[in-house]
């Protein structure tokens, strides 16, 4: 370091959770960063609804704008973050921002699942960078890991707990024995779930960051449409039970895998070896698995949201751009977002083996047609359970199968649910070839 400081200006749109973290982590070490870094780093313009908000944070009223127009547009301002969420006017401030030659940092996972390529070739035509690393995984390290210190790798598998919500629910059904309608009412009580909690037990929370993980880990485009997505909402104690009985833990996963016929991409209820280090992560913690093809599989936990964890990661991102702007002439602008765009694989082609469990009549010859259905799918069943749960009319069976693809288990589904005998298809689960995820990599001798 030369010894002279350059100051950095940062406009804060979102004083919220996580951008009242953000004021407050830079509050604390500003003069940190000055001694180690040479950045003299201010928050110099904040928006929000409230300006109690801005002043409770220890802005004075002249930073304070309820606009965010006044943010971008300030010539002063060297880096916009943006932390309100969803799409609009997110769109607006990303477009606006980077067409004036500014930085931006987000969390926005919406945003960016959705529409990270048109951003990104806009960042790039201005000279700026997008930087994200907030968007997928709150606090852990993963986007940088993938863009800089695994980049000397062919990544193979993106697996991980990318939800902190559904992982306290399905822990607490694990631990409890609780069903979860009783675990959700629960959370929403103590603030882990929200009123509407759609976006994290469906899924659609999980699936945006599945999008920019695989974006970046493959290099290929891949858009939050394009991740199958499914929930949490038909997984039972029982099915916990039956899973732990079998050596197994249920996870909602995010898995992304480059396999020769194109990006496998989804996010549903999977049961995995209760001895995989992902069956460990409990409550609301996250944790990302990676393998590369040379350095094996590594994995990367820790909190997936909240306050100042989250914060963390905006500041590194802001922090990286300001050492940037600090001493060189200018940061390097947004390389080109996909070298190739590959194939995306349905997720009707997914082979693995699956847990279904059937409500059916309990009497003679009931399971009968059931079995029929599996066969003439060509769908072969490893075992068979009845579980105790009947009233003498009803009982619930639990079939796993031996290896089947998805477009076969999906017809049998429908045609098991028209059967006179079967209640309901209560429930089925992906039961995940986690040996699987380690294809490709080479031998460590």
């Amino acid at each position: 370091m030369d010894g002279t400081a350059r100051t950095v200006n940062v406009g804060l749109i979102g004083l919220g959770t996580v951008g009242g973290g953000v004021a407050r982590t830079v509050a604390r070490h500003r003069d940190e960063y000055l001694a180690a870094y040479g950045i003299d780093l201010r928050i110099t313009r904040a928006c929000a609804l409230e300006p109690e908000r801005a002043r409770e944070l220890g802005f004075a009223d002249e930073a304070f704008t309820s606009d965010w127009r006044e943010v971008v547009g300030d010539p002063d301002i060297d880096i916009v973050v943006e932390l309100i969420g969803g799409e609009h006017p997110a769109t607006e401030i990303f477009e606006q921002a980077l067409s004036a030659g500014k930085h931006v940092v987000s969390a926005n996972k919406a945003l960016l699942g959705r529409h990270v390529e048109r951003l990104a070739r806009l960042a790039a035509d201005n000279g700026v960078q997008i930087r994200c690393e907030a968007a997928a995984g709150g606090g852990i390290p993963i986007v940088n890991a993938l863009e800089h210190a695994l980049v000397g790798n062919e990544i193979l598998t993106v697996a991980g707990i990318l939800n902190g919500t559904t992982n306290y629910i399905l822990s607490r059904m694990t631990a409890e024995g609780l069903d979860f309608d009783e675990v959700l009412a629960d959370a929403q009580r103590l603030g882990y779930a929200e009123a509407d909690p759609s976006a994290d037990v469906d899924g659609f929370d999980a699936a945006s960051k599945v999008a920019i993980l695989s974006s970046i880990a493959f290099h290929t485009r891949v858009t939050t449409d394009d991740v199958y997505c499914e929930g949490i909402r038909d997984v039972s104690a029982a099915d916990i039970e039956q899973a732990r009985s079998l050596g197994y833990a249920v996870k909602l996963l995010g898995i992304a895998r480059n396999t020769p016929e194109g990006v496998d991409a989804r996010v549903h209820p999977t049961m995995i070896p209760a001895d995989h280090l992902l069956s460990s992560v409990n409550g609301a913690m996250n944790a990302v698995y990676v393998v590369g093809d040379a350095v094996g599989e590594t994995m990367f936990y820790g909190a997936g949201a909240g306050s100042f964890p989250t914060a963390s990661a905006v500041v590194g991102d802001v922090l990286a751009l300001a050492d940037a702007i600090c001493h060189s002439d200018r940061p390097q602008a947004e390389i080109e977002p996909y070298r190739s765009v590959l194939p995306l694989r349905p997720v009707d082609d997914l082979v693995t083996r699956y847990y279904i469990r059937l409500t059916v009549a309990d009497e003679v010859g009931a399971l009968a047609p059931v079995v029929g259905v599996f066969a003439r799918n060509g769908i072969s069943i490893s075992q068979i359970n009845q579980l105790q749960d009947g009233d003498g009319t009803r009982c619930s069976v639990v079939f796993l199968t031996h290896e089947a693809s998805e477009r076969d288990v999906r017809t049998a589904r429908a045609e098991l649910a028209a059967l006179p005998g079967v209640e309901r298809v209560a429930s089925v689960i992906r039961i995940e070839d986690v040996a699987a995820w380690t294809d490709g990599a080479e031998a460590n001798d």
